[in-house]
C-alpha cells in the first residue's frame, strides 16, 4: 500500500471529521445549522470556482445540466443542510456516525437503479447497520441507560438522511462524476444548493468565531478535503481508501468529547462499532469472497 497515498487519505478523513465539531461552534453561538450549510456552500463555491478557472475546465453539456442540477439540490442543499441539523439534535459524533450507514444505502441504490447484485455479504451488511442504528438511537431507552447526549428523532432521521443523500454521490459518481473534474462539478451544483437553502433561514449576525468556523467547513472541510482526497487516490485502489477513510467518525466522536464533552452509553458504542463494521465488510466485499474461495479451494 502506498504511504503518501495513506498520508493523503487520512488527511482528508481527519477534515471531514471536523465537520460537526466545527459546526457546533456557530450553532451554539445562535447562527441556524441551515445558515451553516448555506455558507460553507457558498464560501466552497469561490474555492472550487478558482480551481475550475484555474485548470480551464468550467464548461459542461447542456444535457448534462438536469442531472447538475439536480446534484446541487440534493448533494448539497439536503445533504449540507440535513447533516448540520443533526450535528445541532444529536450532537457531532453521533451525527458522523449516521452519515456513514451511506455505504449500506448504496448497495441497496446500487441494486435497485443500477441493477448490481445484492450479494450475501452485502444483505448481512445492510441488516447489521440497521441493528447499529437501532443500537445508537434507541439503546437508551430500551435498557434505561444513562448518557451525556440527548438524541431525538427529527436528529435521528436528518443523521439517516444525510447519509441516504451522501450515498447519492456514488449514483452520480457513476454518471456525471465520471465525465467531469470534481472543481467542474462544484462550480455549478454549489450555488444551486446554496440558492435552495435561502427559504428556510434568516440570516443573524455573526462573531468573529463564527465566521472563522464557518470559513474552516468550506475551506478545509469541503474545498481541501476533496481535494486531498482525491489527489490520494492517485495512488491508492478507491477500496483501501474507503477503508481508511472510516476513522471519519472516530474523529469526530473523539473531538465532539474534548470540544463538548459528548460521549456515547455503551449501546451507543457497540452500534457505533457495528455501523463502521457494515462499511468495512462492503468496501471489503471482493477481498472477503476472494478470501473464502481460497480457503475453500484449500479444503478440497
Amino acid at each position: 500500500m502506498n504511504i503518501k497515498g495513506c498520508i493523503f487519505v487520512i488527511c482528508a478523513a481527519i477534515m471531514w471529521g471536523l465537520i460537526g465539531p466545527i459546526s457546533k461552534f456557530p450553532i451554539e453561538q445562535g447562527v441556524a445549522p441551515l445558515e451553516n450549510a448555506f455558507w460553507r456552500a457558498v464560501f466552497a463555491w469561490m474555492l472550487f470556482a478558482v480551481h475550475a478557472c484555474r485548470i480551464r475546465a468550467i464548461k459542461i453539456d447542456i444535457k448534462d445540466l438536469p442531472q447538475i442540477i439536480g446534484f446541487g439540490f440534493v448533494g448539497v442543499t439536503i445533504f449540507y443542510g440535513s447533516y448540520q441539523l443533526a450535528v445541532q439534535d444529536v450532537g457531532a459524533a453521533l451525527a458522523s456516525v449516521l452519515l456513514y450507514t451511506a455505504p449500506a444505502w448504496v448497495a441497496f441504490m446500487s441494486w435497485l437503479l443500477l441493477g448490481e447484485r445484492m450479494t450475501p455479504i452485502k444483505i448481512s451488511a445492510m441488516l447489521i447497520t440497521i441493528f447499529g442504528v437501532t443500537c445508537v438511537s434507541l439503546g437508551p431507552h430500551i435498557f434505561g441507560t444513562g448518557t451525556e447526549m440527548s438524541f431525538t428523532w427529527p436528529g435521528i432521521i436528518f443523521g439517516l438522511t444525510s447519509g441516504f443523500t451522501y450515498a447519492l454521490y456514488y449514483i452520480y459518481g457513476k454518471t456525471i462524476f465520471a465525465r467531469y473534474t470534481t472543481p467542474t462539478i462544484f462550480l455549478y451544483a454549489l450555488p444551486i444548493g446554496a440558492l435552495c437553502l435561502l427559504p428556510f433561514f434568516e440570516f443573524t449576525p455573526k462573531t468573529g468565531t463564527s465566521w472563522m468556523s464557518i470559513i474552516a467547513l468550506a475551506l478545509i472541510c469541503t474545498y481541501g478535503a476533496y481535494s486531498i482526497y482525491y489527489a490520494g487516490l492517485k495512488w491508492l485502489e478507491p477500496t483501501a481508501a474507503s477503508v481508511i477513510a472510516t476513522i471519519e467518525p472516530v474523529i469526530a466522536a473523539v473531538l465532539a468529547w474534548l470540544w463538548w464533552n459528548e460521549s456515547f452509553d455503551w449501546t451507543g458504542y457497540i452500534g457505533s462499532a457495528l455501523i463502521i463494521s457494515a462499511v468495512l465488510m462492503i468496501v471489503m466485499e471482493n477481498k472477503i469472497i476472494e478470501l473464502f474461495s481460497r480457503k475453500r479451494s484449500e479444503a478440497y
